[in-house]
């Protein structure tokens, strides 16, 4: 049965897990009957080049079929749905969509845009849930599910194998429920026969249309970008970065193509950026001291003292820049805002 056949309760059930979320998926899922009024959504994020078996793993510790998402596939009560390696899940009216769209937070699949799409197809009926994980993928999304009359559970940090994304949607979202991964299985089963009017969200954030903005042809798309200039340009693709905020309040970057980023994200993606940029600056320095040293021993066998001298300070030259170069390498740290600051 369709879930836009007719409302009974909280029928559309949508989980975001990262690290250490597999567990606390396998831990919900045993606990959910076969005859589940609600269609259940799960991203979780792996690598691109990953086999997924998620599905496999879900069925054989519950009673409710697992499959991957397929473009343009019907959505049924009664089943669990897995988003595909490399692809985000969209949610519209009846049916799913997969798409590679840009990465958002860094990852494809990513869970906001399937909790934003949810929210605005579905509204009340939505159910969102945040696993295990790190950063902050989902906080946005489950604040947006909450502003549209869903419900919003989290587990509990305490229970979680890594504990700050459950910990990220708690400050943000104000979670109806934070619990152990069996408790939020029971009230996903109690809220899918709790009886919601079917109420239609309002789509009038721009983040809301995830089908344009997390759509892989977004460049050709003529809709003005939302938001201002941030002075800042995207990890993924080199691009401006807009900021704008979120109708939660949460502050969010997009480029054009529409990689997307939360704050903390970003910063994690730009840590990572200077890292590499430091290591290929060290690598080139140690190769010009390396070939310095070459020339100047070239110089030395040919009886040119004098221009061997300048290569082997040239070199010892590099080879300080290099030290510093390394130093500051040991102490990169990542930018991070303490739990619950402002976003």
């Amino acid at each position: 049965m369709s879930p836009d056949d007719h409302t009974t309760g909280h029928d559309i059930v949508v989980v975001g897990a990262s690290a250490g979320g597999v567990e606390a998926l396998r831990k919900i899922t045993a606990r959910l009957p076969a005859d589940l009024p609600a269609s259940v959504f799960v991203v979780l994020h792996v690598p691109a080049i990953a086999t997924s078996v998620l599905p496999a793993i879900l069925e054989r510790v519950g009673d409710l079929p697992a499959a991957h998402a397929e473009d343009e596939g019907q959505i049924e009560r009664g089943r669990i749905y897995v988003a595909p390696p490399d692809h985000h899940l969209l949610l519209q009216s009846g049916i799913m969509r997969v798409n590679r769209g840009p990465r958002e937070n860094g990852y494809r699949p990513a869970i906001d845009p399937t909790f934003r799409t949810a929210a605005a197809t579905y509204g009340s009926r939505v159910v969102g849930v945040i696993l295990s994980g790190v950063l902050d993928d989902g906080t946005a999304g489950l604040a947006t599910v909450k502003t549209h009359g869903g419900r919003a559970l989290v587990q509990d940090p305490a229970d979680a194998l890594y504990p700050m994304m459950p910990t990220s949607a708690i400050h943000a979202a104000e979670p109806d429920l934070v619990a152990p991964a069996e408790e939020l299985a029971d009230m996903i089963v109690h809220l899918a026969h709790e009886a919601v009017p079917a109420t239609m969200a309002p789509t009038d954030d721009p983040l809301l249309n995830e089908e344009e903005y997390s759509a892989i042809d977004r460049a050709a798309s003529d809709r003005p970008q939302p938001g201002s200039p941030s002075g800042f340009v995207c990890p993924d693709c080199g691009g401006a970065l807009w900021e704008m905020e979120d109708d939660t309040g949460l502050l969010r970057f997009r480029c054009r193509t529409g990689h997307a980023y939360s704050i903390e994200s970003l910063a994690a993606e730009q840590t990572e950026t200077v890292e590499t940029a430091l290591w290929a600056a060290l690598r080139a320095l140690e190769e010009r001291a390396a070939m310095a040293r070459r020339m100047a021993g070239r110089l030395h066998g040919r009886g040119s003292k004098r221009s061997a001298a300048r290569f082997e300070a040239q070199a010892d030259a590099a080879v300080q820049q290099a030290l510093v170069i390394r130093e500051a390498l040991t102490h990169i740290t990542p930018l991070t805002e303490p739990a619950g600051q402002a976003r």
